[in-house]
C-alpha cells in the first residue's frame, strides 16, 4: 500500500510538471556576497537539547510568521510563514526525485530560519529533529517531546474531526489524514492552514496521523545503513526516496498532511524534518570533504536526462533571490552560514 501510494504520487508529480515564469528579486546590497566566508556561523541542535525557554521561544517566532503579512502580495498567502509554504507547493514537481532536491530544501529551510530571527526576534538555536533517537528509545512514537502539548508542537490528530474535501487529485490516500491536532500550539482553534491540501486552497486544522508502524524504520542503525553509500547518487537516491526512503520516513510517521508532496509545510514539523536530514547531508559531506563537499549529480526534470551541476540555479521566487548549487554547498560560506551540533 505505501508503494502504491507512491506510485500515485509520483504519478501527479509527473502529471503536473509547469513552467510558471519566475523573476528573481533583485539583490540587495545589505546581502553579503555569495560565496564569502561567514562573520558567524549558528549551530543547529536537537529538539530535546535545546532549553525549554528556547522551544518555547520558538513557537513564538513561528506563530509570529504565522501573523506577519505576506511580503508577495499574492491573493493565495495571507502570512509570512504561507511565503514558504506556497513556494514549496509551486516548485514541488521541479525540487523532489531531482539532482536539486537536497541543496533545493537546504536553502528553503535557511531562508526560514532566518526569518525566524530577523523578522520575529528568535535568538536560540534552530532545532533539527533527529527521529532516529525516537526510534531508538522503548517509547511510541507519538510519546516523543517533538509532539509534547506545553513544550513541544503537540499531538497527533483525533479521528472524526477532519472531513477531506471531494477533489482528492492530489491527496491520495486521504485516509492518512487522520484528524485535527487538538493539543499544543496549533491545535485547532488556535492555528488554521488556508493552502492545502495538496493545491488546494481551503480553510483548514493542523492535520496529524502520527504513524507507529514508521518507528522501526527510524532506528539509527538502519539509517546508518541507508547513509553508507561512497556516492552522491546513491546517496541522494536513499534520501529522496518517499516510499521507504530517509525522506519519507518522517513524514510518514508524523502522517497527515505531512504525507502530502505539495503542502507539508503546512506542519511546522516539515522545517525540522527537512533541517534533519540536511544535517544528514552535511555528515556525508564531512565524513570525505575533499570529494564529497562539491558533489553533485540526478536529474534536472523528474525522469530527465540533463544532469544537475554546480551552476544550476535555484528559484525562490517568493523568498529572495535565485541561487545556484554551488552556492549552498559550503555550510561555512554565505548565504548558509550554520552548522550542526552532531
Amino acid at each position: 500500500m505505501v508503494v502504491l501510494n507512491y506510485l500515485i504520487q509520483l504519478l501527479f508529480l509527473s502529471l503536473a510538471i509547469c513552467f510558471t515564469p519566475i523573476l528573481a528579486t533583485p539583490t540587495s546590497s545589505k546581502n553579503p556576497a555569495i560565496g564569502s566566508p561567514c562573520k558567524r556561523i549558528y549551530v543547529h541542535k536537537e529538539w530535546r537539547d535545546i532549553k525549554v525557554k528556547d522551544r518555547l521561544s520558538y513557537i513564538a517566532a513561528v506563530k509570529c510568521l504565522m501573523k506577519l503579512p505576506s511580503s508577495t502580495g499574492g491573493k493565495d498567502t495571507s502570512s509570512r510563514f504561507e511565503d514558504f509554504q506556497a513556494t514549496h507547493i509551486d516548485l514541488t514537481e521541479r525540487v523532489h526525485l531531482v539532482g536539486q532536491f537536497l541543496p533545493w530544501h537546504r536553502h528553503l529551510v535557511n531562508l526560514y530560519s532566518k526569518a525566524l530571527r530577523n523578522e520575529c526576534g528568535y535568538k536560540g538555536p534552530i532545532p533539527f529533529w533527529d527521529w532516529a533517537r525516537d526510534g531508538d528509545s522503548k517509547v511510541p512514537l507519538s510519546a516523543s517531546p517533538i509532539f509534547d502539548p506545553l513544550t513541544g508542537f503537540g499531538g497527533s490528530g483525533v479521528p472524526g474531526t477532519y472531513t477531506v474535501p471531494e477533489d482528492t487529485s492530489t491527496i491520495p490516500e486521504p485516509f492518512r489524514y487522520v484528524g485535527c491536532v487538538q493539543t499544543g500550539p496549533f491545535r485547532q482553534g488556535v492555528y488554521t492552514a488556508h493552502l492545502g491540501p495538496g493545491k488546494l486552497v481551503t480553510d483548514h486544522c493542523l492535520i496529524r496521523g502520527v504513524n507507529e508502524t514508521w518507528k522501526p524504520m527510524m532506528r539509527g542503525r538502519e539509517i546508518e545503513k541507508q547513509v553508507a553509500s561512497t556516492d552522491f547518487e546513491t546517496f541522494r537516491i536513499v534520501i529522496d526516496d518517499f516510499t521507504n526512503g530517509i525522506h519519507g520516513i518522517g513524514h510518514a510517521g508524523v502522517g497527515g498532511e505531512m504525507t502530502n508532496f505539495w503542502s507539508a509545510p503546512a506542519d511546522p514539523l516539515f522545517y525540522l524534518h527537512h533541517l534533519n536530514l540536511d544535517r544528514m547531508w552535511w555528515q556525508w559531506q564531512q565524513r570525505d570533504p575533499a570529494n564529497r563537499l562539491y558533489q553533485i549529480s540526478g536529474p534536472t526534470t523528474q525522469g530527465g536526462l540533463i544532469q544537475t551541476t554546480m551552476d544550476f540555479i535555484m528559484d525562490f521566487p517568493r523568498l529572495g533571490r535565485n541561487v545556484t548549487v554551488r552556492d549552498v554547498m559550503d555550510l561555512a560560506k554565505e548565504p548558509n552560514c550554520f552548522t550542526f551540533a552532531y
